[in-house]
């Protein structure tokens, strides 16, 4: 059985920076020989956390969100995979809206399984990539890294991105992406 791992992004640009950065992270786990599950977050219907109930619904204490949507698809898919990277745009120091709705949902699904969360021990590499000043990088990160520890996640790397850094960053995306696949393979 071939291992996978899934790449996500969400960004509406899909000649722009983030898009390169998950072509990047593709190419190395492609180039290691595991086989990659793309998925564009903002291609996809992901509303934002309804805070059902009292704020939490079905998705505390049966681990499931009762919001229909793409939602399903991609968590039962990322439940799947050995691995994955997690790619997104800096907007205003955080992550784009489209990956913050997807991770606000994550989380609620598989923090309060707490040690038997799905993503538990899953290596993982976030990638903040900031297409204009760049400031704002480490903030998005900051709060990457508090949801990867909130799953259990087990984060290989978190790598900045800015246009200024972009052909030795690539590169970087594209190493640590194939050394992690290099680890499951």
């Amino acid at each position: 059985m071939t291992k996978r791992i899934m790449v996500l992004t969400g960004s509406p640009n899909k000649d722009g920076l983030t898009a390169a950065c998950g072509n990047a992270a593709a190419a190395g786990i492609a180039g290691a020989g595991l086989e990659v599950n793309r998925v564009d977050l903002n291609a996809l219907k992901i509303a934002r956390c309804s805070a059902c109930g009292t704020g939490y619904g079905p998705c505390r204490t049966e681990h499931r969100c009762q919001v229909e949507d793409d939602f399903q698809d991609v968590h039962k898919r990322i439940l799947e995979c050995e691995g994955f990277v997690l790619v997104t745009p800096v907007y205003w120091g955080d992550m784009s809206e489209s990956v913050k709705a997807f991770v606000d949902r994550l989380r609620r699904n598989e923090a309060s399984k707490r040690d038997e969360s799905g993503l538990k021990g899953k290596p993982c590499i976030g990638v903040a990539a900031a297409g204009g000043s760049g400031n704002g990088t480490i903030t998005c990160l900051l709060n990457m890294q508090q949801f990867l520890n909130h799953v259990r996640a087990d984060i290989f790397d978190l790598i900045t991105i800015t246009r200024k850094s972009r052909d030795y960053k690539l590169n970087a995306v594209r190493c640590a992406a194939e050394a992690m696949a290099r680890l499951l393979s």
